[in-house]
C-alpha cells in the first residue's frame, strides 16, 4: 500500500494557507495528502475575520476515519487553535508513532491571531516533545521560548532551547531575519537548521512576491519530501527553493497579501514544454515548405519563442543553430533549446516589455517584395535605423523599442537596412512560434508566385 501524508491543521477560505496550501503542497510535490481540520477560518488576503474551532471529537473522528484505512508514516501540524485540540493531536499522533513536523501556527500572513490564549504553552509542554522536526519562523520561536529573535546567534540560541523542549530538530525560518552580521548580503534569506549535533545555514536569494501561505507551504514540502525518503539536509534545502519559487510565482489574486503558488515550477515547466512543442511544429512547417529557402538571409534564420513572463535569455527557447539554406531547401542545423539565441531572444524580450502576449520572433532577409507584400496582408509595419543607435545598445533591444515607439504598438515587422557588416533584415513578431512561421510561409508563396 502506497503511504500518504497527512496535515492536521486549519481551513483558509482565502485558500492561501492552512490546508489548501498543504494540499496543493502535497500535490506538487508528488505524494497523496489527507486532512484533518481543526478550525474553519473566515479569512482572506487582508487577514482574519473569525475562527470557528472545530470540537474535539470531529477531530478524533477525522482522525480515526484516517487510521482505519491509510497507512500514515508522515504528518504535519499546523493552526491547532486551542489548548484542547493540541493535546488531543498530540496524543494521538504519539500513539500513531509516524514522523511528524510542526509548524507552530500563531498568526495569518495577512493579520490576525490563529492560537488561542495559553495554548502556545499547552503546544510546548505536549506537541513539541513529538515533533521530528519543528519549523517556526522568528516571531514563533520567540513566543515559544521568549528568546528576541533577530539574527543567526539568536535564532541559534532559540533553537537549542526549542531542542531542549523535546523537538528533534529546528528549523528558524529566516524571512525576516538579519544576516548582515554573519556577513550576508542584506537579500540573503536564511533558514538556520540546528540538532543536537549541528547546525547549518540554507540560505538563497530573496524573492519577490507575495508570501501568504508560505510558512505552511514550506513546512508542507518539507514533510513530503521526507516522508519520500530524502535526508533532513537535503529535504530543507529542497523545501527552500520550493517555498522561494511559489513566492516568486504567487498570484496577487486579492487586495492583500498575495498568496503563494505552489504550482508555479510545474506550471513554468508546461509553459516551456508548450514553447518547445510550438516551435518544433513551427521548424517543421518552415522545412517542409518548397518557397521558405528564398527568404533565408546568409546569416540564417532562426525563430524563437519564450514563456509567458520571460525575464531573461533562459526563458526563451530558439534553434541552437540556425535554418540554413541548402541548395533549394532550408536546413535546420541544430536542436531546440532554452537560451540558444541571444538575437532572438533580445527582440522577443523587447517586445514583452510592451505586450506581454507577443512571445515569438524570427528574422528573414530584407526585400522590398516582401514588405510590400506584408503591407498587402494588413500587417503592422516599422522599422529602425542603426546609425540612430545610442553607444552602448544591444542593437536588438534598442532597435525592438526604437520600431515599437515609432508605430506606438508592437507591429507584426519590423525591417532594418544593415549598417557596416549588418545585413538588411526583417524580423516577424508575433504571439507563438507556428502563427510567426505561417506569415513567414505566407510571405515566400506570395513572392513566390510574383516571381512566377
Amino acid at each position: 500500500m502506497e503511504r500518504s501524508v497527512l496535515t492536521v491543521g486549519g481551513s483558509d477560505s482565502g485558500g492561501g494557507a492552512g490546508i489548501q496550501a498543504d494540499l496543493k503542497t502535497f500535490a506538487a510535490v508528488g505524494v497523496h495528502g489527507l486532512s484533518v481540520i481543526t478550525a474553519v477560518t473566515a479569512q482572506n488576503t487582508l487577514g482574519v475575520r473569525e475562527v470557528f474551532p472545530i470540537p474535539a471529537e470531529m477531530i478524533a473522528s477525522q482522525l480515526d476515519a484516517l487510521v482505519e484505512d491509510f497507512d500514515i508514516s508522515w504528518a504535519k501540524t499546523g493552526m491547532l487553535f486551542s489548548p484542547d485540540a493540541i493535546s488531543l493531536v498530540a496524543e494521538r499522533l504519539r500513539e500513531l508513532r509516524c514522523s511528524v513536523v510542526v509548524d507552530p501556527v500563531i498568526a495569518a500572513e495577512a493579520g490576525g491571531s490563529l492560537i488561542a490564549e495559553g495554548a502556545i504553552l499547552t503546544l510546548r509542554d505536549e506537541l513539541i516533545p513529538v515533533a521530528s522536526v519543528i519549523t517556526p519562523n522568528i516571531f514563533e520561536a520567540e513566543a515559544i521560548t521568549g528568546v528576541k529573535v533577530v539574527d543567526l546567534e539568536s535564532a541559534r540560541e532559540a533553537a537549542m532551547r526549542i531542542l531542549d523542549m523535546g523537538a528533534r530538530a529546528v528549523v528558524i525560518t529566516g524571512g525576516h531575519l538579519d544576516c548582515r552580521a554573519a556577513g550576508m548580503p542584506a537579500d540573503e534569506c536564511v533558514d538556520l537548521l540546528v540538532t543536537k549535533d549541528a547546525v547549518a545555514c540554507v540560505s538563497g536569494k530573496r524573492r519577490e512576491g507575495g508570501n501568504h501561505g508560505v510558512g505552511c507551504t514550506y513546512s508542507a514540502a518539507l514533510t513530503a519530501l521526507l516522508s519520500m525518503g530524502m535526508s533532513l539536509d537535503d529535504a530543507v534545502r529542497q523545501a527552500h527553493n520550493f517555498a522561494a519559487r511559489s513566492i516568486e510565482g504567487s498570484r496577487p489574486v486579492g487586495h492583500g497579501a498575495a498568496p503563494v503558488d505552489q504550482t508555479a515550477s510545474l506550471r513554468e515547466d508546461a509553459e516551456r514544454f508548450r514553447v518547445i512543442s510550438s516551435l518544433d511544429h513551427a521548424v517543421s512547417m518552415l522545412r517542409d515548405e518548397e518557397t521558405f529557402a528564398e527568404l533565408i538571409p546568409e546569416v540564417g534564420s532562426n525563430i524563437g519563442m519564450a514563456i509567458p513572463g520571460a525575464r531573461s535569455r533562459a526563458d526563451v527557447a530558439a534553434v541552437e543553430g540556425r535554418i540554413v539554406r541548402a541548395g533549394r531547401r532550408s536546413h535546420v542545423s541544430g536542436c531546440i533549446r532554452f537560451g540558444a539565441s541571444r538575437h532572438i531572444a533580445r527582440i522577443i524580450l523587447a517586445a514583452m516589455r510592451f505586450d506581454m502576449g507577443i512571445r515569438a520572433a524570427m528574422n528573414i532577409r530584407l526585400d522590398e517584395n516582401l514588405l510590400s507584400e506584408a503591407s498587402r496582408m494588413g500587417l503592422r509595419i516599422s522599422s529602425f535605423d542603426r546609425e540612430e543607435e545610442p553607444p552602448g545598445e544591444s542593437t536588438m533591444s534598442w532597435g525592438t523599442a526604437r520600431a515599437i515607439e515609432r508605430l506606438g504598438a508592437v507591429p507584426d515587422i519590423i525591417w532594418d537596412g544593415g549598417g557596416m557588416g549588418k545585413e538588411p533584415m526583417i524580423r516577424i513578431l508575433g504571439r507563438d512560434a507556428v502563427s510567426v512561421a505561417t506569415v513567414a510561409i505566407m510571405l515566400s508563396r506570395a513572392v513566390w508566385k510574383r516571381c512566377r
